[in-house]
């Protein structure tokens, strides 16, 4: 038989450890998952994943509406809009005055806009990935969550992250490999019963 897909070889990093079972990221979910990669931040329901494409649409929107430039084209923008707007108003009222017609009910599809225009922030809205909270305020420097959970839920994660890779490189093997020497060392010498499990 031929070698599967997606087994054992795509799940183990380079210290043949299969990534132990994680929290989803996503404020809300909470759901417990098996990582198929060693950065894998969210479980793989496809509602779940939607939400967070979401959010980091609105993320990118708020970044990109910080900036001055951007701002000052958005503004231009709208005011070419206005003008047509008002131009095509005008052409309709001409045309209706010359040739009355029948009244019709404007088109729902129309009025609808995208997702991310639905919702306004007029605030800048927390780090963690489908919260939407305010950051709280904060005099020594910029605030990026709404509260502690969200704050170390994204530590967590970015310090697995972090360690995984000092852990698979070789200067990190090295020095995991002497960490688990010393450990062992320690433990020979507090406790004669000790055999080394690490």
């Amino acid at each position: 038989m031929g070698h599967l897909q997606h087994t054992l070889c795509s799940c183990l990093s380079a210290s043949g450890r299969r990534p132990c079972p994680r929290i989803c990221l996503r404020k809300g979910c909470g759901r417990i998952y098996k990582a198929r990669r060693w950065n894998q931040r969210y479980c793989q329901d496809p509602k779940c994943l939607q939400l967070v494409r979401r959010w980091q649409a609105a993320k990118r929107q708020e970044e990109r509406r910080r900036r001055p430039e951007a701002r000052a084209a958005h503004a231009t923008a709208e005011r070419q809009r206005r003008a047509r707007q008002a131009e095509g108003l005008r052409e309709t009222l001409s045309e209706s005055a010359s040739t009355p017609d029948d009244d019709h009910a404007p088109d729902d599809d129309q009025d609808r806009g995208a997702w991310s225009r639905s919702k306004t922030f007029s605030v800048p809205f927390c780090d963690r990935p489908g919260c939407y909270e305010a950051v709280r305020a904060s005099c020594r420097c910029e605030a990026r969550y709404c509260s502690d959970a969200c704050r170390q839920a994204v530590r967590r994660v970015r310090d697995r992250e972090r360690k995984w890779l000092a852990r698979n490189r070789q200067a990190g093997r090295f020095q995991y490999r002497i960490e688990v020497q010393a450990r062992r060392r320690a433990g020979r010498a507090g406790s004669p019963s000790y055999r080394g499990r690490w």
